[in-house]
């Protein structure tokens, strides 16, 4: 049995972090849900950037919807939504065999709207809407600021996935902020039942922690982090006010793995998928780390529901003076800054071909998108 296959059967969904029309034409996602185990996908503002920036694949569509007179990011949501759509399609069997738990897709609200609580409900809105999919989660992040937009989306019955976050203590308000919101539709009589995930950040903990620690912690910072979160997320299952919720009809906001592509080229490949394997949760892998955990991944256990050994190992890194809880906080702010220069970026890029494609100029792109 395929090492992916064996995760699935622990009980985790498999996504993968990217969506490009050439993996939809090409049948390559096709591929990975066959023979792979894939279930679902992501994509950000930096994956699109690079999708659309470094191919012609969505040159015919850009001039088309220029000449129809879109611009800006009401060109782009075209576009993404496009994909999407067609992905969604592909993840269909899946969101109906799992009754709705599983099959899902993402779309980003602008990361421009990061302080505009008001906005990003509107733009959350407009993005469910103008999909017309079912299983499409809106992107919120969840920031001090994206807490009352995560909840008023739930409240509203449009599906989330909460993203940004980077610590035990920002999961959990971002998970209060989603049962609030079931609460609230269920004191009104509506459906309790609103798909949402949390996507909790890793690699960049060690990108960030490795340079200031001795080489014996180096890479451990992300997978403690998770372990302290993922004890969280089961306390909570196990808790009075979910079972409540559950048993209005709820179904649980799963936790997701998010930047799990190992960055330090001396570290195992496959580091954070070995870390990770933990049943009712999600991994979502960029293509490089699902096509090495295919080929010679393991499983080298589950994760402790405990936490293992996450205090001790955090302990140890905060005594050499890493500052875990700033650290977080600078994360998630790098974050948002580097989504909001992919966002610019990415329409910059959409605009520039459209000129081109329109004077029949040759089409050259800059490279750079942000990494994941």
């Amino acid at each position: 049995m395929k090492p992916t296959a064996q995760l699935h059967d622990l009980g985790q969904s498999l996504w993968l972090d990217n969506i490009t029309r050439s993996l939809l034409d090409d049948g390559t996602l096709a591929r990975y849900i066959a023979e792979d185990s894939i279930t679902g996908l992501t994509s950000n503002p930096s994956i699109f950037d690079a999708a659309i920036g470094d191919s012609d694949a969505y040159d015919a569509a850009i001039r088309a919807k220029t000449q129809a007179g879109l611009s800006g990011e009401s060109l782009f949501t075209e576009l993404a939504l496009e994909d999407l759509r067609r992905a969604a399609d592909l993840f269909w069997p899946v969101f109906q065999a799992t009754d709705k738990t599983d099959g899902w897709v993402s779309m980003e609200i602008s990361p421009l709207l990061a302080a505009d609580a008001a906005g990003s409900v509107s733009a959350a809105k407009k993005i469910h809407m103008q999909a017309a999919c079912k299983n499409l989660f809106v992107k919120i992040p969840g920031t001090a600021e994206g807490i009352s937009v995560i909840e008023e989306a739930i409240a509203l019955g449009i599906p989330v996935n909460v993203t940004l976050l980077f610590s035990c203590a920002q999961y959990l308000a971002a998970a209060q902020a989603y049962m609030r919101g079931i609460e609230r539709r269920i004191e009104a009589g509506r459906d309790p039942r609103v798909g949402s995930v949390a996507s909790l950040f890793i690699s960049r903990w060690d990108v960030a922690a490795n340079k200031q620690l001795p080489e014996a912690l180096h890479n451990r910072l992300g997978i403690a982090v998770g372990g302290q979160t993922y004890r969280a997320y089961r306390e909570l299952l196990d808790s009075s006010r979910w079972r409540n919720l559950a048993a209005a009809g709820a179904q649980p906001q799963r936790l997701l793995w998010a930047s799990t592509g190992t960055k330090d080229p001396s570290a195992s490949d496959t580091l954070y998928i070995n870390a990770f394997a933990a049943p009712d949760t999600i991994n979502t892998m960029p293509e490089k780390t699902l096509q090495a955990f295919a080929d010679h991944g393991k499983l080298q256990g589950m994760m402790a529901a405990d936490g293992g050994d996450s205090d001790a190992t955090i302990a140890k890194i905060a005594a050499t003076g890493v500052d875990i809880a700033a650290l977080a906080a600078r994360l998630q702010d790098e974050g948002a800054q580097a989504f909001v220069k992919s966002w610019r970026q990415l329409l910059q890029r959409i605009a520039d071909k459209a000129v081109t494609l329109d004077s029949g100029a040759p089409n050259h792109q800059p490279q750079g998108a942000v990494s994941r």
